[in-house]
């Protein structure tokens, strides 16, 4: 299942709708404000984002606060050193494979009206958590496809820090409403007053 940038918008978010949870979540922090602002920085903020996620992620509780920061700030650094070309930092690694091994996962076989289909048991009997496993497993899928993960883009506005999967090589922004929109009107301001001059 998804979510719509619609949706993600309607509830306070200005970015979202990725097909990964994993470059949602990065998304909760604009870095390119003084200081960066933290869209998560109160539980109940975060309680909401992995509410809106739900439909994305096994079933089970939301992620407390520290533990929602720290595997944000690992997945960021990975995605940030991947599109700077440099060595991310040993403890991202550590921070996201914890994440994900904290809740292991079995394959199930389900009988369906035309034959079988697969399923992903969660197994958080044991502690961790389901949602910040899958998270997690979402952005290591990423990282190991070189094919998609060529597609990771940072916005083409320069006030902004948002990460998003490019369906299209024409596709620069994060979101067409906000920052599409604000370049457009930009290089119309640049041409109608140089015009002026």
């Amino acid at each position: 299942m998804s979510i719509s940038l619609a949706d993600v918008q309607a509830a306070g978010f200005p970015m979202g709708g990725e097909p990964l949870v994993a470059l949602d979540l990065v998304d909760t922090k604009m870095l390119v404000t003084d200081p960066p602002q933290d869209l998560i920085a109160d539980p109940a903020a975060a309680d909401a984002w992995w509410r809106l996620q739900s439909p994305r992620l096994p079933v089970g509780p939301a992620p407390d606060l520290a533990a929602t920061q720290r595997l944000r700030t690992a997945i960021r650094d990975l995605f940030d050193a991947h599109l700077e070309g440099r060595r991310p930092d040993p403890g991202s690694l550590d921070d996201v494979n914890a994440a994900a091994a904290a809740v292991p996962t079995s394959l199930r076989l389900t009988a369906t009206d035309g034959g079988y289909r697969e399923e992903t048991d969660w197994h958080a009997e044991r502690g961790g958590n389901a949602a910040l496993a899958a998270t997690a497993r979402g952005a290591i899928e990423l990282l190991a496809d070189e094919q998609r993960l060529a597609r990771l883009r940072r916005c083409a506005n320069p006030n902004c820090s948002m990460l998003f999967l490019a369906e299209t090589t024409r596709r620069q922004w994060c979101t067409p409403n906000i920052c599409g929109n604000r370049t457009r009107v930009a290089r119309h301001y640049a041409r109608t007053h140089h015009k002026d001059s």
